[in-house]
């Protein structure tokens, strides 16, 4: 069984997106798919970093911890909220961190917002960075529009049945490039 990560990106305070975090969590979990974690940025609260991890001459535990997260996980959920067009400076912060870490590593984004667009102009820009890491971008998408209004504070959507068949198929993509990627590794 694959393991996740789901990290949760936004720091701010009254934030919305920790409530999608929650429930793909559940999502996962409750349909057996896979283990899977949260890790939030807000919780980690990193300091902005001034060089690669592989070049820092004293890295803190907390932060071995979380490259080893990422590195061991089979696939990343990255959860990020859409600030002015952009995506946190908390994302770009620990995308920056790491490298090899990142190398072919699934990563499915989905994006949110207390807006109409769900979030949906950051997916760009983030994509790019993901790439010049050598990540794999999982080419499904799960834009969440009026974050506040279509998820309750335990990350349980208004639209459960809407909801749960849009995540069905972000999922299954993400695990099919998981599955590609181990198959890859055989070759």
């Amino acid at each position: 069984m694959p393991h996740l990560s789901i990290i949760s990106s936004s720091v701010r305070t009254g934030r919305n997106s920790d409530r999608v975090a929650l429930y793909f969590k559940n999502y996962i979990e409750s349909n057996a798919m896979a283990t899977v974690e949260i890790l939030d940025l807000k919780e980690y609260n990193f300091p902005i970093f001034d060089e690669r991890l592989s070049l820092q001459k004293d890295p803190s535990q907390k932060t071995l911890e979380f490259a080893e997260k990422i590195k061991s996980s089979d696939g990343i959920i990255i959860i990020t909220s859409e600030y002015n067009g952009g995506y946190p400076a908390s994302l770009k912060n620990i995308i920056d961190l790491l490298y090899n870490e990142w190398y072919k590593k699934p990563v499915a984004i989905s994006t949110v917002s207390n807006g109409i667009f769900g979030g949906t102009q950051v997916i760009t820009s983030l994509q790019f960075s993901l790439w010049k890491i050598r990540a794999w971008t999982v080419p499904a998408m799960f834009p969440v529009p009026n974050v506040h209004k279509s998820f309750d504070p335990t990350g349980v959507p208004i639209d459960k049945e809407g909801t749960d068949k849009r995540v069905a198929v972000f999922l299954a993509e993400l695990l099919w490039c998981i599955n590609a990627n181990e198959k890859m590794k055989t070759v």
